[in-house]
C-alpha cells in the first residue's frame, strides 16, 4: 500500500509536531481496534520506534505509523485535526466507514 491512499492533513501535521515537541516519542501510530459504540475504534498513541512492517505517512516533518491489520480500513482516509468550539481532536475521514458514532472515534463497515 502507498502512503497516497491514507493521507495527513497540514492541520494534523503541524499538530503532531507540536505533541511530540520535549517527548522521546517520534510518531503518532494511528490504529483501528475492536470495540466502540458502532464495532471499530480509531486508537492514538505516541512512539518511539517503527516496526518493518508500519506504513509511514510523512507530512512537513510529522510521522504516522499505521500497522498492517489496520491499512485495510483506512485506504482512501485522510488523518485530519480539527479544533472546534466543542472541542479540539484527531479525526479520520474514513471513506470505507458506513456509520460512525457522535464520539468520533467508533465506526462501523
Amino acid at each position: 500500500m502507498s502512503e497516497a491512499q491514507i493521507s495527513l492533513s497540514e492541520t494534523a501535521a503541524r499538530q503532531i509536531l507540536q505533541i511530540l515537541k520535549g517527548q522521546d516519542k517520534q510518531f503518532l501510530r494511528v490504529s483501528v481496534v475492536g470495540g466502540g459504540c458502532s464495532g471499530f475504534s480509531y486508537q492514538f498513541d505516541l512512539e518511539s520506534e517503527r516496526s518493518d512492517d508500519d506504513l509511514a505517512i510523512e507530512r512537513d516533518g510529522a510521522t504516522v505509523l499505521v500497522d498492517t491489520m489496520s491499512v485495510d480500513f483506512l485506504k482512501g482516509s485522510e488523518i485530519d485535526y480539527v479544533d472546534e468550539l466543542i472541542g479540539a481532536s484527531f479525526r479520520i475521514h474514513n471513506p470505507n466507514a458506513t456509520a460512525a458514532c457522535g464520539c468520533g472515534t467508533s465506526f462501523s463497515i
